[in-house]
């Protein structure tokens, strides 16, 4: 969850610490969250600045991102290597169709596609995003042909290098979203990329084994906040309750995105709770835009 500031030509986000799953925001923060992910689009950012620019320019705190402004394009560009997450589920109800992209019979849980498949998604201002096929992309003109054909590239140009640094830190990049915009008449990639928010890892050792044994994979993403809500009777539907968060629970949540973090980057965070973060951020940010 991000706060999102416009300063002039600037957009400003603010990477906290709360969560949500099934479009509802869950009653506890999670610390550090906001700085981990912050920290992570900012490394993938940075790494794919030659296959499609981007809108970061700057990191003034560790929650902080700042960059250009643009009008984004009302699409995610979904791309998935692997049958799971959402993929997974509606395939388990009989689906073999998904986003107009055909998937063969006889697939389990956590199999690999024969190449990476392209799932779009309507990018809702309220309420669930839709799965969307490009035919319905097309016909409805959210964006021309060329649009598309540059979105798909840049999408798979960049989950092939996710996919090779993930394999250099001992992860499998599963699936994951794109977002992008215009700014001065060019498609750049906006929000964040290849977070655990956005992106869904195996742990690489041992996923053939545990495939072969039908076993559930190790994952790092935010599917395990789901999996428990899910586990509580929550799924975001109406006249369910969300569930209370114990502080066990909050912790572990914490040390995954940690260890995440650790395992794609090889650096650490400093814990410093005793920081204010908001006056920390403020006095920042203040101090960035006086210098500007």
């Amino acid at each position: 969850m991000r706060d999102v500031y416009f300063v002039k030509d600037k957009v400003v986000m603010v990477a906290t610490d709360r969560i949500s799953a099934f479009d509802h925001i869950l009653p506890e923060p999670i610390p550090y969250k906001g700085e981990i992910l912050n920290r992570i689009a900012a490394h993938f950012l940075k790494a794919s600045e030659f296959i499609v620019p981007n809108w970061l320019e700057a990191m003034p705190d560790p929650n902080v991102a700042v960059g250009k402004k643009a009008d984004p394009i009302m699409l995610e560009m979904v791309v998935r290597g692997y049958l799971a997450g959402h993929a997974w589920r509606e395939y388990k109800a009989g689906k073999r169709v998904i986003c107009g992209v055909p998937m063969k019979e006889g697939l389990r849980e956590g199999d690999r596609f024969d190449e990476p498949i392209i799932t779009p998604a309507t990018k809702a201002e309220e309420g669930h995003d839709e799965d969307i096929s490009k035919a319905e992309i097309l016909k409805q003109k959210i964006i021309t042909p060329v649009e598309w054909n540059k979105l798909s590239i840049y999408a798979l140009q960049l989950f092939h290098q996710g996919t090779q640094m993930a394999a250099e830190r001992g992860l499998i990049l599963v699936d994951t979203k794109y977002e992008f915009g215009i700014h001065d008449d060019d498609i750049i990639l906006i929000d964040e990329i290849h977070t655990p928010d956005s992106s869904r890892y195996y742990i690489a050792e041992g996923y053939t084994e545990r495939q072969a044994a039908g076993e559930k994979q190790k994952q790092l993403s935010k599917e395990f906040v789901r999996e428990w809500l899910m586990s509580q009777g929550f799924q975001g539907k109406v006249g369910q309750q969300m569930p209370e968060m114990p502080q066990e629970f909050i912790t572990s949540v914490t040390d995954r995105y940690e260890d995440l973090y650790f395992r794609l980057t090889g650096q650490k965070i400093s814990r410093t709770p005793d920081v204010n973060i908001k006056e920390r951020i403020e006095a920042n940010m203040e101090t960035y835009f006086k210098n500007l």
